[in-house]
């Protein structure tokens, strides 16, 4: 030991740890993208990207309003144009290079020195070659190509005559060979990287962010991809837990007495599911209510200090129409209610315009424990269960003597009490308990800590009770 004289300092750990602050709504959303026509060259594939604006997006993935195509920018839309949230984490499994289509002999006359080909996205090069299909003509001598938009202008210089009737052979990327497979993924058998779904266990490690919902409009009506996705929503890096928000397909499902049969038939029953129907339009612009669900989640969660405890059932949506197989559906509270009873979250237009209108998740009637079968006590479960892990995972390997015990209790006991004063938890508390901490698991440095707490459920029912009270007839008498 080195000889000292004089006055020394030594610190010790405060013991008392602050919370890490986990946003509960943050959105991984999968889906297809225009990636092939950026100018700067071919957007992300199977890469998950950190977006906190909408010029941020689409400077990455692109834009174009055939969302039938191109998914993904039918939720950038809703999320930050319509509800004006952020972040999200994207998620592209468009590849051009694989998803493509190769067209052969298109004939085209130049008109004005240019033509349009008949699609736009062009992947590789481009052939011209005359009307006969003799001559091939040679690119930037004789003709240009814009890959992006499809056009080809032939070059003054070249030997393609003014008005020539080609015959054009190219591929471009083609969204639409994009299937399921593409958004479940897994890892890949060559690279073995991940893909699809897959990559939800890459956000945190990429950007230390939680994933609070999962979302794939577009797709998610999909029994297959909505099984993954609930199946990845509640096993995120084997430790967090996040909502997976899904849709049943309104173009099929047209009638709200088919949707408990469809949900049940397709196996929609987890409590970390969210399901929707039908779609909700806004002037000429129809969107899956699961794009718009998960925007207004975060919108709700963004004025409570982005803790999950208000439900997204009773707030606006942005629409002026719900639809289903292109028409318009209408209904009361009466039929509103009955699919919320069947755990299912919808449409509403009664008092005060166009609402969410459900406050059950899917695993509802089935499971009626509260902690399961409520969407914003769900929410909360995983959003004080994830905070807990990230707070406390500082702590691991510490030794399990009793100040690391105390230090853990004191803290989350604190952080519990500050969340009921603020009423955002009716109460809680950590207990370390005896008879759940046997002499073997503590030998073998595990510890287990119990957790009470009580997040208000939502009032969605009001009674008044009207009575004809007799005795104020008196009143007539002075």
């Amino acid at each position: 030991m080195t000889y000292k004289h004089g006055v020394d300092i030594y610190e010790q750990a405060t013991s008392i740890v602050p919370p890490v602050h986990v946003g509960a709504a943050m959105p991984v959303v999968f889906g297809t993208a225009p990636v092939h026509k950026l100018v700067d060259g071919m957007g992300p594939v199977n890469t998950p990207k950190l977006c906190y604006s909408y010029k941020e997006a689409v400077s990455l993935f692109g834009y174009d309003n055939d969302w039938d195509k191109y998914t993904l920018c039918e939720f950038f839309k809703a999320y930050f144009a319509l509800f004006n949230v952020a972040p999200m984490v994207v998620v592209n499994v468009f590849d051009p290079g694989v998803h493509k289509t190769s067209v052969t002999g298109e004939s085209k006359t130049f008109e004005d020195d240019e033509l349009m080909l008949d699609h736009d996205g062009i992947i590789g090069d481009v052939v011209v070659k005359n009307e006969a299909g003799e001559t091939t003509y040679i690119k930037d001598t004789d003709y240009e190509v814009d890959p992006i938009s499809g056009r080809v202008t032939r070059l003054e210089a070249g030997s393609i005559v003014a008005g020539a009737t080609v015959k054009i052979d190219y591929a471009y990327g083609d969204p639409t060979q994009v299937g399921n497979d593409d958004i479940i993924g897994g890892i890949d058998g060559v690279t073995g990287k991940p893909e699809g779904l897959e990559l939800v266990n890459s956000v945190f490690p990429m950007f230390g962010l939680v994933a609070g919902q999962v979302v794939a409009p577009g797709w998610s009506h999909d029994p297959g991809v909505a099984a993954v996705m609930h199946a990845k929503a509640g096993n995120i890096n084997a430790h967090f837990k996040a909502m997976a928000i899904v849709d049943i397909d309104s173009d099929t499902v047209t009638k709200y007495t088919e949707v408990s049969a469809s949900k049940n038939a397709n196996n929609l029953t987890d409590e970390l599911l969210v399901i929707c129907w039908p779609k909700v339009k806004l002037g000429d612009e129809t969107f899956w209510m699961s794009s718009q669900l998960a925007g207004l989640i975060a919108q709700v969660d963004g004025k409570n200090e982005d803790i999950p405890y208000t439900s997204p059932s009773n707030k606006n949506f942005q629409m002026n129409a719900a639809v289903a197989n292109k028409e318009e559906v209408w209904m009361g509270p009466e039929q509103a209610a009955y699919l919320n009873g069947q755990g299912v979250v919808t449409a509403l237009n009664f008092v005060g315009g166009w609402k969410c209108w459900g406050n059950r998740t899917g695993c509802y009637p089935s499971v009626t424990d509260v902690k399961d079968s409520m969407i914003p006590i769900r929410r909360m479960f995983n959003w004080i269960g994830n905070t807990l892990t990230l707070t406390f995972w500082q702590k691991v390997d510490y030794p399990a003597n009793r100040r690391l015990i105390e230090t853990i209790v004191d803290s989350a006991n604190i952080w519990l009490n500050g969340l009921a004063a603020r009423q955002f938890i009716l109460g809680g508390r950590v207990e370390f308990q005896a008879d759940e901490n046997p002499v073997t698991d503590l030998m073998d440095g595990n510890i287990k800590f119990h957790v009470y707490v009580t997040p208000p459920s939502p009032a969605r029912e009001i009674d008044f009770i009207l009575e004809y009270d007799p005795a104020y007839v008196a009143t007539l008498f002075g």
